[in-house]
């Protein structure tokens, strides 16, 4: 499987961004899709996953402004951003699972700043 991330970039603080994740090869048999991320110096961190039936969980501080999303057709998952904040500058990386196996894809880079 092949994870493509897109949608990263620089927005202010307060502003929005959606990051896509597109996968290719044996999607058909990913259960869990989830996005990371790893901000300078930090150890890389959960922020939200999806079961292919849409249940999700997130980490605690990012539920309420992170939604993430999933297009089980198109094998992509989504995660939509809001009211984000310079903490939020991170690399965020797309994760697929496959009968217990971690794929990743290359990351997207955030950076939240005026």
């Amino acid at each position: 499987v092949q994870l493509q991330a897109s949608g990263g970039g620089l927005v202010q603080p307060g502003g929005s961004l959606r990051l896509s994740c597109a996968a290719s090869g044996s999607a058909y048999s990913i259960s869990d899709m989830g996005w990371y991320r790893r901000a300078p110096g930090n150890q890389r961190e959960l922020v939200a996953v999806i079961t292919r039936g849409g249940f999700t969980n997130y980490r605690d501080s990012k539920k309420g402004r992170f939604t993430i999303s999933r297009d089980n057709a198109k094998n992509t998952v989504y995660l939509h951003m809001n009211s984000l904040k310079p903490e939020d500058t991170a690399v965020y990386y797309c994760n697929a699972e496959i009968w217990g196996v971690s794929y990743w894809g290359k990351g997207t880079q955030v950076t939240v700043s005026s």
